[in-house]
């Protein structure tokens, strides 16, 4: 008996109707504008994740049904919210492109969607030594208000390629979103701006947990830290 093509057909009889299933997802979403989707389990049975360039959506398996929000899991700790899981390991593979801001005794990680026009981000940014002191990390991506093709998104892009991205983001930080720096244009703004879009970011700044808990609007260092200890098992 030929082992290897038993096995292999096999397999293809197992994929193909995922795959189908599959089409049936992709055919009923895309008239409304949902692109690249890349369609997983979800843990509910019978749905199935959709990660796309608009965001994260549930669909039944013959893609008659579908939605749009928040999965949470009830757990012994309590609510865990599962809509952003899937994006996190996107999210830290763009480590090396944020501009970071270590705590001295690092126990809690955030990911900040900023603006440098934007009021109550520049807030954020005055405390930024008090939630370093409380032990929590910064890590900003950019997600220019006005869209990935703006003005405000090449200067942004400007001072993520800046040779001292901290120095150039604080002195626009320090000036209202006004940065000395020629604006150009490359990729990476649109990346972190289009990771956004994914998570659900409408407005800044808007603050993604280590566990993928979005929260939008700015938070005190006090309030931030309560948030944290009561969701994140510190390191």
């Amino acid at each position: 008996m030929h082992i290897k093509p038993l096995l292999l057909s096999m397999l293809a009889a197992v994929a193909l109707p995922a795959l189908a299933d599959n089409e049936k997802i992709i055919t009923a979403l895309s008239p409304f504008g949902v692109s690249n989707m890349q369609i997983s389990d979800s843990p509910i049975a019978g749905l199935k994740t959709v990660l796309s360039d608009q965001g994260i959506f549930y669909a039944s398996e013959d893609g008659q049904y579908f939605l749009q929000g928040s999965l949470v899991q009830i757990t012994p700790e309590g609510p865990v919210d599962l809509s952003n899981v899937v994006l996190i390991d996107k999210l830290n593979a763009m480590a090396d492109n944020m501009i970071i801001y270590p705590a001295k005794e690092e126990k809690y990680v955030v990911n900040v969607f900023t603006d440098i026009t934007c009021p109550y981000c520049i807030r954020l940014h005055e405390h930024m030594a008090e939630y370093n002191e409380r032990g929590i990390t910064v890590r900003y991506l950019a997600f220019p208000r006005a869209g990935a093709e703006s003005k405000v998104a090449d200067q942004m892009e400007a001072i993520w390629l800046a040779e001292d991205k901290q120095a150039a983001l604080n002195e626009a930080k320090s000036k209202s979103g006004k940065s000395l720096l020629k604006p150009v244009k490359s990729k990476i703004v649109a990346e972190q701006f289009n990771i956004g879009v994914q998570f659900g970011v409408a407005g800044t700044p808007a603050i993604v947990l280590s566990n993928g808990t979005l929260i939008e609007g700015y938070r005190q260092p006090n309030e931030l830290l309560s948030i944290l200890e009561s969701t994140i098992k510190a390191k």
